[in-house]
């Protein structure tokens, strides 16, 4: 009897352990499945990348070779970098920031002028797509560094104090140890009077459109930092110099589209013009603004009868608002010493 509780005994034991190998086995089975799924979704993912920048990448934006990078050595003692977030629209960043760029070496010839962008994102797709190599900040400043560069002068493109001048700011600052004497500039939109005179310079661009029944619509960018005020203070300076047709609006903040669809309501357009109110005419302009998709600017105007014409033309191309950069580099220079 007790022999046969003891085979009992072991039978039981046996038949245990077969069953917690089989669940460890299918746990095991179970976690390897769901590795799996979760490499073939990454890789899927993945995958897909290549074909949508394909998508993005037919449209013509310009020649490439036409644009200097301003990514040579042979800098000297004196460097003044622009800082600029960039873009990939070909046409627009050499008419634009290349602009900038030009004034700038015409003024300050003292100094070699080198160039910076803040998006690696556009750094990238310039390479990929035109074999076009265009230094970041960080990229720059190791540039100016080995080059022996003493005094550094950045002069930013950027419209407003926002995210992207606080980030760079922070950057230069930290490498500002590598070199004698360093300044920065301040952004387009600083003073009331730099309000007044990018305001002024938006309308005359623009004043042979404003006929009475016309709605001159500048699209702005928006961002969730509280500098995005400056859209309202330049409403409110553009209203206050007498432009009484001329409204401005955001993609990704406030003033919104449909704020100026309600302060245009009020007259009697018939016509409205879209002008970007960014340094370049790159994606927002040619898409958000331009485009033909049923969420863009021209095609929901369009939809509420408005006969709609598109300038895409970036701030930069406007020379009033090239000699506000030119003056804030000279600020930055004159406080050197």
């Amino acid at each position: 009897m007790k022999n046969k509780f003891i085979v009992l005994m072991a039978l039981v034991l046996v038949l245990a352990l077969a069953l917690m190998t089989a669940c460890s086995k299918k746990e095991e089975s179970k976690e390897e499945t769901a590795t799996t799924e979760e490499n073939t979704e990454e890789a899927t993912q993945e995958e897909a990348a290549p074909e949508e920048e394909e998508d993005e990448e037919n449209y013509e934006t310009g020649d490439a070779s036409l644009d200097d990078p301003l990514n040579q050595d042979e800098i000297g003692e004196k460097e003044l970098l622009v800082a600029s977030f960039g873009t990939s629209f070909n046409d627009s960043r050499r008419l634009t920031i290349g602009a900038i760029e030009t004034a700038l070496k015409e003024k300050f010839t003292d100094f070699s002028v080198r160039r910076g962008f803040t998006s690696q994102i556009i750094i990238d797709h310039v390479l990929k797509r035109d074999n076009v190599s265009i230094d970041n900040v960080g990229e720059a400043l190791d540039r100016a560094e080995k080059n022996g560069v003493k005094t550094l002068v950045v002069q930013p493109t950027h419209l407003m104090d926002g995210f992207e001048y606080n980030d760079l700011v922070e950057e230069i600052s930290g490498r500002a140890d590598a070199f004698e004497k360093v300044a920065i500039g301040k952004p387009l939109l600083t003073t009331d009077d730099d309000f007044s005179r990018v305001a002024t310079a938006l309308c005359e661009a623009t004043k042979e459109y404003d006929d009475g029944e016309t709605a001159i619509i500048f699209m702005g960018h928006g961002t969730e930092a509280e500098s995005n005020q400056v859209y309202a203070k330049m409403q409110e300076t553009i209203t206050n110099l007498g432009y009484t047709n001329y409204f401005i609006g955001t993609v990704e903040a406030a003033p919104t589209l449909d704020d100026v669809m309600s302060a245009i309501s009020g007259g009697n357009y018939k016509k409205v013009v879209l002008e970007p109110m960014m340094v370049v005419a790159g994606d927002h302009a040619n898409n958000d603004m331009a485009g033909d998709e049923e969420d863009s600017w021209k095609t929901i105007l369009t939809n509420e009868g408005y006969e709609v014409t598109c300038i895409l033309r970036g701030l930069g191309e406007i020379p009033a608002i090239r000699d506000i950069y030119v003056e804030h580099a000279q600020a930055a220079i004159d406080s050197l010493n």
